[in-house]
């Protein structure tokens, strides 16, 4: 492999001017810096990235942490998160599973978002204790290296409740994501809160925030079907698969079983009759997260943000 030492003696200059060179030092003349910068391309010289990072203590990457990279959600997420750091000159991994853990003691990401049910609070307040900089989107941690950019769930799982009352139901299946989900949980102790004081009775059914799970559910509410009845999937996905489930069957969407999603993902605009869904921007949550870490790493202050959300109204739930 190609060193600045064989850049240096090519171009009979010291290491230090090769090294102030490749790294845009006005120490360096501009004549000597073209001379230099042509030879390393003459020689096919790569950078050491191991090496300028233990020098400048710093990689300009950051990493995010997914449970999963599945469904319709990510996309727009890290979209928003590209986009902000882009402006910083950092670049983004995207990472899953324990073996990428590492990448933060080690040195390889100057600080992640977190967004994985994989991470324990113990693990993350420890890396944290250690000088690392994170985002947490999916838990509430209160450390001077950690900022909370999360989504406001409560308010939207009250505002579908409420809708769901002023139009006369008061019968509600909420359709739950994994266990240990912040998101789920979130929602779904509102929505309960909320029911109870609306008079609304609530079964809950477990689900998993994908459309099988969604299904699932679909399915056993067409056997438990007594009249007409409101059903509160926690993730929009679920309540695709929910209207898979009817499909096909005599129960209709917005007639017999009242849907209801949460994130209003870009496949929920085409579906028929239109899902009612909590709105909000997914690029924009993705783009504070990553500029609260950028702030977090320069040192900046940085504080905790809540992101909005909206009651997008379709056809698939209605009056009673």
């Amino acid at each position: 492999m190609v060193s600045i030492k064989d850049i240096a003696k090519q171009a009979g200059v010291s290491i230090s001017t090769v090294s102030y060179a490749l790294n845009g030092s006005r120490k360096v003349t501009q004549e000597t810096t073209a001379k230099i910068l042509a030879i390393a391309k003459e020689l096919n010289y790569i950078p050491n990235a191991a090496a300028r990072t233990l020098k400048k203590r710093e990689t300009k990457i950051a990493g995010v942490y997914l449970t999963n990279y599945s469904g319709a959600f990510y996309g727009e997420l890290q979209q928003g998160m590209l986009d902000q750091l882009a402006h910083h000159r950092y670049e983004l991994i995207v990472c899953s599973g324990k073996e990428s853990h590492r990448f933060l003691p080690e040195g390889m990401i100057d600080g992640a978002i977190i967004l994985d049910a994989h991470f324990s609070n113990e693990e993350l307040l420890s890396y944290a204790d250690r000088g690392h900089k994170l985002v947490v989107l999916d838990r509430e941690l209160q450390h001077e290296n950690i900022t909370q950019v999360l989504l406001d769930n409560k308010t939207g799982a009250k505002l579908v409740v409420d809708h769901a009352a002023e139009l006369g139901h008061r019968k509600l299946y909420i359709v739950t994501g994994p266990t240990g989900s912040f998101d789920s949980s979130q929602r779904l102790q509102q929505a309960l809160l909320t029911a109870e004081k609306n008079g609304i009775e609530c079964s809950v059914i477990q689900g998993d925030f994908n459309k099988a799970s969604g299904e699932q559910a679909g399915r056993k509410i067409i056997e438990e079907y007594s009249g007409p009845v409101a059903a509160f999937c926690l993730n929009d996905e679920m309540a695709i698969g929910m209207y898979n489930a009817l499909s096909g069957t005599a129960y209709k969407v917005g007639k017999h079983v009242h849907i209801i999603g949460f994130d209003n993902i870009e496949v929920a605009q085409y579906t028929h009759p239109r899902l009612t869904t909590i709105d909000y921007s997914k690029r924009e949550w993705g783009a504070a997260g990553a500029e609260q870490l950028i702030k977090l790493i320069k040192k900046e202050s940085s504080s905790h943000k809540k992101v909005g959300v909206t009651l997008s109204e379709g056809e698939s739930l209605c009056r009673l």
